[in-house]
């Protein structure tokens, strides 16, 4: 994280500089205001296992405290469902909303740090786009993060990280992150 409010993080610079005359050559887009950004990472994480063991929720708060460098907010459950032993205002997750420096860093170390520790890993999937030019992406496990302490954690688990961009179709949106260094899977 950088700490110097006057620094700008990488990812923007590199966005300013290289991103942007790139995708306005591709989309042939008059004015660099018509350029696709980044808008918000949200980061989610769903605790079921929170209803019979609280700790959860503040083991994983510090977690994705650390990955972030944002306090997490606790979701809770918005109605009761007897199946589930779940009762209305019960807490059954957390999230983090990023935008602006924050945001940039977080993709940074996304892709450069975590991707490239997933096992097994042969690309992102290109079908996870909502048709809107926001991009879904789920980990199996939150230790590939180099915060995060395997020894203070019980065990791992799984977040869903939401990239939405200003883009109007995916197309636009794929090679936006593309630029950013997104490993895509070749069809």
């Amino acid at each position: 994280m950088s700490n110097n409010i006057d620094t700008k993080p990488r990812l923007k610079i590199l966005y300013e500089e290289k991103i942007v005359p790139e995708m306005m050559k591709i989309f042939n887009y008059t004015n660099k205001y018509e350029v696709p950004r980044l808008e918000k990472i949200v980061i989610n994480c769903g605790l079921s296992e929170a209803k019979d063991n609280i700790k959860v929720i503040d083991i994983m708060s510090h977690d994705i405290a650390m990955i972030t460098g944002q306090k997490p907010v606790v979701t809770r459950a918005k109605k009761s469902i007897a199946a589930f032993k779940l009762r209305r205002d019960m807490p059954i997750g957390i999230k983090v909303t990023l935008r602006g420096a924050r945001m940039y860093e977080f993709l940074d170390r996304l892709i450069n740090c975590a991707i490239p520790k997933i096992r097994d890993f042969r690309g992102l999937s290109p079908n996870s786009f909502d048709g809107h030019g926001n991009y879904n992406l789920g980990l199996r496990e939150h230790f590939i993060f180099p915060e995060v302490d395997p020894s203070k954690t019980d065990k791992p688990r799984g977040l869903n990280i939401t990239i939405a961009t200003t883009a109007k179709t995916d197309k636009e949106a794929k090679e936006l992150l593309t630029l950013f260094g997104f490993p895509f899977r070749k069809r």
